[in-house]
C-alpha cells in the first residue's frame, strides 16, 4: 500500500485530476452537461485559482493549478 503522507510521493493532485477529469466527460456524454457547462466549470476554478495567487500563502501552487486548467480549457481535454 502507498503511504500517502509521504510529502515526496503525493499522487493526490493527479488522482484528483483524473477523477474530475472523467467525471466532466462522463457527464458530458450522458448529456447532463454540455460541453459549454463542462468549459464553464473550468472557467470557475480557474478564476478561483487566479483570485487565490494575489491573496494567498500558497502563489506558487496556485500559479501552477491555473496553468493546467487554462491548458485544459484551451485543449478541450475534458469535453467531447
Amino acid at each position: 500500500m502507498i503511504d500517502v503522507s509521504n510529502p515526496t510521493i503525493d499522487g493526490t493532485g493527479p488522482a484528483a485530476l483524473s477523477i474530475c477529469e472523467s467525471l466532466l466527460l462522463s457527464l458530458t456524454e450522458a448529456e447532463v452537461i454540455d460541453a459549454a457547462e463542462a468549459k464553464a466549470v473550468l472557467v470557475d476554478a480557474a478564476e478561483a485559482h487566479r483570485g487565490a495567487i494575489s491573496t494567498g500563502d500558497q502563489k506558487q501552487i496556485h500559479a501552477a493549478a491555473l496553468d493546467i486548467l487554462e491548458l485544459m480549457i484551451h485543449r478541450g481535454n475534458s469535453v467531447r
